[in-house]
């Protein structure tokens, strides 16, 4: 979490001029380490990311003068419209689409990529694989394990095999062979999304998600060929598979992705696994004692009217009281419990907090309004396919996600690879509202930091933005608290307009409180700028809302690639500054607002801001008021990948 010795260490505090005259008016504009990055291959592609395959985590064990500037400059309000897909992928074995701009041959007004721009997109400290496309973890013996969907053939969807990497501190990895091919008729298409389970004995089981030579979703049953192996290099497939066939009333192919198993007070383990009967998403509960017969119990853990098809569904608890995680068996009066499910309809995470009868195998949401489907969502941005482990060795619980391109598959195929992994992220209750989960990166990330840059107290009028040099701006932790001046808030009258991220224009939509925060990834013109921000509303009762936001649509010139505008509220309790944290690492941007309330995953694709080109800026586009920001850097080092 955002702490006050994370913005108030004093290495390299930076003096700058506190104040800057405002626009005028009427004028309303709309790594420097030597890295372990691997260079673009011309062979596989690996897209590292379709579903969260199989989180496994079986616990094996100095500046400038100041620059005012219209934020607007060269730059229009209007996001280029969006490519149409050309080709579809996975849909028609089942699966959700796993294509976004699906390119094999890009047409006469696709961007002219340079092998540089896309060498540069590559990340430094975000896992993926050397090639290809990829996306899941456990921990065992002393090894973080990391299974993932991959397609060792190109970096596009395709005959998904699981990827098997290891590491001690979830940010350094080393590959291993592949660990289970599609070499059996139950698995011929594709072995896909799975979970793992450590048994009170030790040993590691694993259920996974087949799709059969007749394109028929089955489930498996997998286990080490060697338990005393603690990188768990080779696998056997249980003779008797597949132990679970689509039951009756439930389409061949809307059954997948089994859970973790938890154990019930009849002393069974229990699962869950996604599903649908016509638009409504459900997730099937099914008992068993040994993971090769199961019981499917009459009811539901959970269903709501159309939500679609739950995909990649987790179940999990959460203490009301402590900030350790729990193990998945966990129950009782101190708990609450988290539904989540990917959503086949919209390609988003969403979850809910409720109650979970672990007698009748159901669950309710504590709130009905925020359900899962309709509510909250683990992010607002690119985020799918997501999977909690707990790790046991350090009492937490780790979430991990894919994280898609948005480009075309045209420059996923030219630069070699396609897909990679959120950077995992400690979930735990929000113990001051008890409504919604925080969010945040795992603390070994704070070891790739390096040579902090502090701007303490620096006051941005509004319409001003404040260029903050580094010395580099590709591979960042940014850690940022801001108060805008309460003189001010208390003089405005409200207004009843809403607010919308998306629909508002972005970062250069001006309102009285609002926007402020930064812009990432930007040239010295603001030609290309990604602005991560704050907007804060004061209605008619005087009260405020917040919202987080992140603008894409001015982050590159290239035509081709994705330009959203992503963002949602963030709850802000009385007597709390606002607060963000930004990991920028080249072609993704993770934010985290008021310590992990709200986050915001954005890819970028910039032709120009690149390398020695990568600029930091704070803003204010507000017309109102003034913020003041305490903001640290760290130049991030580049994990072995």
């Amino acid at each position: 979490m955002t702490s006050s010795s994370d913005l108030e260490n004093p290495l390299a505090a930076s003096a700058l001029p506190h104040s800057y005259a405002p626009l005028p008016d009427g004028e309303q504009p709309a790594g420097n380490n030597p890295t372990i990055r691997r260079p673009r291959k011309a062979a596989l592609f690996l897209v590292s990311a379709f579903l969260v395959l199989l989180f496994v985590v079986a616990l094996i064990a100095g500046n400038g003068p100041v620059q005012r500037k219209d934020l607007n400059t060269e730059v229009s309000l209007t996001a280029p419209e969006k490519v149409t897909p050309l080709l579809s992928r996975g849909v028609e074995k089942g699966v959700s689409e796993k294509s976004f701009h699906p390119l094999l041959g890009a047409d006469d007004n696709s961007y002219p990529w340079s092998s540089n721009m896309l060498d540069w997109q590559r990340t430094a400290f975000h896992f993926q694989p050397k090639k290809n496309w990829m996306n899941g973890p456990v921990f065992y013996n002393g090894w973080y394990h990391l299974f993932y969907q991959y397609h060792p053939d190109a970096p596009v969807w395709g005959k998904i095999v699981w990827g098997h990497a290891v590491s001690k501190d979830l940010i350094n990895w080393r590959h291993l062979p592949i660990a289970m091919e599609t070499d059996q008729w139950y698995d011929e298409e594709g072995v896909w999304t799975g979970s793992a389970t450590i048994l009170p004995d030790g040993q590691l089981v694993v259920l996974y998600t087949g799709s059969t030579n007749e394109s028929v979703q089955v489930q498996n049953l997998a286990y080490p060929a060697d338990p005393s192996d603690p990188l768990l290099v080779k696998w056997v497939k249980y003779p008797g598979n597949p132990v679970l066939v689509p039951p009756p009333g439930i389409d061949s192919k809307d059954f997948r992705d089994p859970t973790t198993a938890w154990k019930t007070p009849e002393g069974k383990w229990r699962i869950t696994i996604g599903s649908k009967i016509n638009k409504t998403g459900i997730s099937l509960v099914y008992d068993t004692e040994d993971f090769k017969t199961f019981e499917l119990l009459d009811g539901l853990l959970h269903a709501v009217p159309g939500t679609g098809m739950w995909e990649c569904v987790d179940f999990y608890p959460v203490s009301k009281q402590n900030e350790n995680g729990l193990d998945t068996s966990v129950d009782g009066p101190g708990v609450k419990h988290v539904v989540k499910a990917s959503m086949d309809d919209d390609r988003n995470d969403y979850y809910a907090i409720g109650t979970y009868d672990a007698h009748k195998g159901k669950w309710t949401p504590d709130n009905p309004t925020l359900d899962v489907g309709i509510g909250l969502r683990y992010d607002y941005g690119i985020y799918y396919a997501s999977k909690t482990f707990y790790d046991q060795n350090k009492q937490r619980r780790v979430l991990w996600s894919w994280i898609k391109e948005t480009d075309t598959e045209a420059s996923d195929i030219n630069k070699g690879w396609a897909s990679l992994m959120g950077v995992p992220r400690t979930v735990v209750l929000d113990k001051k509202t008890q409504s919604n989960i925080i969010q945040w990166p795992v603390e070994e990330i704070n070891r790739l930091r390096t040579n902090v840059t502090v701007f303490k107290d620096v006051v941005v009028e509004a319409g001003s933005i404040v260029p903050l040099n580094l010395p580099a701006a590709s591979q960042l932790d940014i850690v940022a608290e801001f108060e805008i001046d309460e003189k001010t808030v208390n003089r405005l009258n409200g207004d009843d307009v809403g607010y919308d991220c998306v629909k508002n224009g972005g970062g250069a939509q001006r309102g009285a409180l609002g926007p402020f925060g930064f812009s990432v990834l930007a040239t010295e013109g603001l030609k290309e700028h990604t602005p991560v921000y704050f907007y804060v509303a004061k209605g008619v009762d005087g009260n405020l809302q917040t919202f987080f936001c992140a603008d894409q649509s001015r982050s590159s010139t290239a035509n081709d690639v994705d330009k959203s505008i992503y963002g949602n509220i963030v709850p802000v309790l009385k007597g709390e500054k606002l607060s963000m944290r930004i990991l920028v690492d080249h072609s993704i941007v993770e934010s985290f607002a008021q310590e992990g309330r709200t986050c915001i995953t954005s890819r970028v694709y910039p032709t120009k801001t690149i390398n020695d080109n990568a600029r930091l800026f704070l803003f204010n586009n507000a017309t109102a008021t003034k913020v003041t920001a305490s903001v640290n850097v760290w130049q991030m080092k580049s994990a072995h990948i």
